[in-house]
């Protein structure tokens, strides 16, 4: 056994927005990893259209950067909790971390949830304290915090003495203290080749690789992500997929690929200690180990965590079906979730009773919101039911429930709201504390249910301005039931084409989610009312005309602006009797029951 002298594997860990894709990107340039003239997109691992728009990461993505003849690959994780799933799995790979927290928000409850897992794995950490350049920031004082962080989280002693760097990856800054003059990112690299430890080569042996993510090709297939362990692997290699109990598949490696700046390239021969992708081997998954024919012993794995929320996909039944998307039937919708569930390991998909309905669960709105928006983009029409969190029993027959950890930054002016409305959803606040220019942060421990639909109601009673993030923490028992949306819902009760001079009538009953010269379907929800009843109303009422009368006689009319829900907030609003039509063109809410009448039997067979 020896080290791997030339190699360094390490991963990006941060809570969202903290600037670790922006982080990469200086890295890159510093490495030459592009010409001088080239194009470059800024945040250029975000490779996924969705990541660019929501500005997030969302897919772990695998790099690497060859600096004073060292090569580092680099694992850009997700920082939203929704993709925890990610970031347990890429540690596995690595042998450091570089956990970011930025100048101003300091440590938040992805950076802890995340920070413990390495720990645990007795990784080793370095602290970039980033966007030194904000305003309001404080990197000192937030050096301080991560300290605690360390000491709270229970790390060794030789973990607490982290080395830090104080950087502004946007504008290529970096320095080891406040005082110094700026300096660039070989500072940070030079830190990453002196501490992070290099892999362990053991070539003698088998060959083994932990797999830890999966990609797809539809022209090779399934391909393996993960660390060589051991070995040495090249095309042609037979291997063996083995779990804790046994052989469970085998295959031949038709490529290998490894890493270079944000591609991957053919490689003849891998060796161990580097980051590699194999295809050729159909029955690889996640956690499982890739092992030589004659030597298949499996590796120490991991637990993935479970889903906590679910929602039910079905065939889309309105009126307008068929009209807008290319993908309709079930059959076709249950092989992209089964595709989707071969790489995306955090997502579970089940059959219903109904051969149209499929549950899929994951590990929150956010998860299952990319992969509808996926669908919808590539010309599927669904029909999505209500989130629904996922229950658990105990020994004993105690309902449990996940809570989540919500830390939420506000102006001082906005506490008291906050306060009472998570206060009504089941919230326990465990700490508040005043954060620099004016602003609060509160911390509170909530059911997930408590969380579905609220965003909405936070932006608005924040006025855009407070940040509000949550991750997983544990379960406990059921807390009790929560309240329901208090609104109501404008519904059409016929089919046509809105027209302003009815919105124009209709508009003291509420908010409308629609424009004129919009198609419109019996049962289709337009609006959200202003009392706690739902209101059936007609949208394609035009005004009578005569010869005494005509159209232009009347003062032209005045709308306000139609609300245009987004797709989660959407999700967020719909309620247990009503479904959300997506398309690729469209984004519609419904009644589950068309029927005016079918609806008043429902509800009074559950009121009685």
């Amino acid at each position: 056994m020896s080290d791997t002298k030339n190699i360094r594997n390490i991963a990006i860990i941060a809570h969202v927005d903290h600037g670790k894709t922006t982080l990469v990107d200086s890295i890159f340039q510093k490495t030459g990893a592009f010409r001088d003239n080239q194009q470059v997109n800024v945040r250029v691992l975000d490779s996924n259209p969705q990541e660019r728009e929501r500005g997030i990461t969302i897919f772990s993505k695998n790099a690497a950067a060859v600096y004073k003849e060292h090569k580092i690959n680099i694992v850009d994780t997700p920082g939203h909790a929704d993709f925890g799933g990610e970031v347990e799995r890429i540690l596995q790979m690595v042998d450091g971390v570089l956990l970011l927290v930025d100048a101003f928000e300091g440590p938040m409850p992805q950076t802890k949830f995340v920070l413990r897992k390495a720990l645990e794995l007795h990784l080793k950490p370095i602290v970039v304290i980033n966007k030194i350049d904000r305003p309001q920031s404080d990197p000192v004082k937030v050096h301080d915090q991560v300290l605690d962080l360390f000491i709270a989280l229970g790390a060794e002693e030789h973990q607490l003495d982290f080395p830090y760097i104080f950087t502004s990856a946007k504008n290529g800054i970096a320095k080891y203290s406040m005082d110094d003059e700026d300096g660039d990112m070989s500072l940070l690299l030079d830190i990453i080749i002196k501490e992070i430890p290099a892999p362990v080569a053991e070539d003698d042996g088998g060959f083994q690789m932990l797999v830890t993510t999966l990609d797809y090709s539809d022209y090779i297939g399934k391909i393996a992500i993960g660390r060589i362990h051991r070995g040495k692997v090249s095309p042609g290699s037979q291997l063996v997929v083995v779990s804790p109990d046994g052989i469970v598949g085998k295959g031949t490696v038709t490529k290998v690929f490894q890493f270079d700046k944000v591609q991957k390239i053919e490689a003849k021969e891998a060796t161990s200690g580097d980051i590699i992708a194999i295809a050729g081997i159909p029955d690889a998954t996640v956690g499982l180990t890739l092992a030589s024919v004659d030597d298949p012993v499996s590796l120490e794995s991991f637990e993935i965590s479970k889903p906590t929320l679910s929602m039910l996909f079905s065939v889309n039944d309105s009126p307008f079906a068929g009209l807008e998307g290319k993908e309709v039937t079930s059959r076709k919708i249950r092989e992209r979730l089964m595709k989707e569930k071969m790489t995306n390991v955090a997502l579970n998909v089940e059959e219903t009773d109904s051969a149209d309905t499929f549950r899929v669960s994951g590990r929150g709105e956010l998860h299952l919101s990319v992969l509808i928006e996926t669908m919808r983009r590539e010309g599927y029409e669904l029909a999505i039911a209500r989130p629904e969190v996922i229950m658990h029993y105990d020994e004993q027959g105690t309902m449990l429930e996940p809570i989540e950890h919500v830390t939420i930054d506000i102006p001082e002016e906005y506490t008291g709201v906050i306060i009472e409305k998570m206060g009504r959803r089941k919230a326990e606040m465990i700490h508040m504390g005043t954060l620099r220019g004016g602003m609060v942060r509160v911390e509170f421990e909530i059911p997930t249910r408590g969380l579905i639909g609220y965003n909405l109601e936070f932006t608005t009673d924040t006025k855009g301005e407070g940040i509000m993030s949550h991750v997983f923490i544990n379960y406990q028992p059921f807390k009790g039931k929560l309240p329901s949306r208090e609104t109501g819902a404008l519904v059409v009760s016929e089919t046509g084409i809105c027209v302003a001079y009815s919105l124009s009538a209709l508009e003291d009953r509420g908010t409308f989610f629609v424009s004129p010269n919009t198609k419109v379907y019996a049962g289709m929800i337009v609006g959200e009312s202003t009392r706690g009843l739902d209101i059936t109303m007609n949208v394609c009422k035009t005004k009578k005309l005569s010869n005494m009368r005509s159209s232009g006689t009347d003062e032209s009319l005045r709308l306000t602006p139609p609300k245009i829900l987004s797709l989660e907030q959407a999700l967020e609003f719909i309620n247990d009797d009503e479904l959300l039509e997506v398309t690729p063109l469209s984004i519609r809410l419904r009644k589950k029951l068309l029927d005016p009448n079918a609806r008043a039997r429902a509800t009074k067979k559950a009121n009685a």
